[in-house]
């Protein structure tokens, strides 16, 4: 028999998420972890911090459960934070410092889910007036589908950084192939993206 259980099935998937996403950084340096491999300056630790700002805002500020009982950290989502201060850590948030303040939001998230039933009605303050009330339920899919893909931000960031690939520790969900075979892909992929260039 199986069961319906909508709020676990949606803890598990967010939690799937989370893991992913921290274990990109797994291994690299602190250059690496922070160097800015797209043209808008994307980076694993930036990611990183974003989520735990976005759990802790939806999860947190919307249900009256606010994170920060003082003073939030100056990148923190109001007006006079500077833009995208969200998506990168300054040399002076150590690695530690963000993965330990993401955890800290699974703990503050996760609490909020389990007190909370799917319908409860919260509102969040920077969304339009007019539209401002959100259910749990509605907040957990967001978050869940802004995790993801983040997680899926953090493949291709780790992958232009060592190669490294993978859906999960120890299930990267690809065909077995050696380094000879993905070169041999990559060729016959650039192949076919030129010929049909030419068309």
């Amino acid at each position: 028999m199986v069961e319906s259980n909508p709020k676990a099935d949606l803890l598990r998937y967010l939690r799937e998420a989370r893991d992913a996403l921290v274990w990109k950084l797994d291994g690299l340096s602190e250059y690496d972890i922070r160097r800015p491999l797209t043209p808008t300056g994307t980076n694993l630790l930036g990611l990183v911090k974003h989520v735990a700002g976005v759990e802790l805002a939806y999860f947190g500020d919307t249900f009256g459960r606010p994170f920060f009982e003082e003073e939030p950290p100056s990148w923190w989502y109001t007006e006079e934070a500077e833009p995208n201060a969200d998506m990168w850590a300054t040399a002076e948030e150590s690695r530690a410092e963000i993965v330990g303040l993401y955890r800290q939001a699974w703990e503050h998230s996760d609490s909020t889910i389990a007190t909370l039933s799917l319908d409860e009605i919260g509102h969040v303050p920077w969304w339009p007036r007019e539209r401002r009330e959100v259910t749990l339920h509605h907040a957990l899919v967001r978050v869940i589908c802004d995790t993801q893909r983040h997680a899926g931000h953090a493949d291709i960031v780790r992958e232009l950084i060592d190669g490294a690939v993978g859906y999960a520790r120890g299930n990267d969900s690809l065909p077995t192939a050696d380094q000879a075979r993905w070169e041999s892909h990559h060729r016959r992929l650039e192949r076919v993206a030129r010929a049909a260039g030419e068309n």
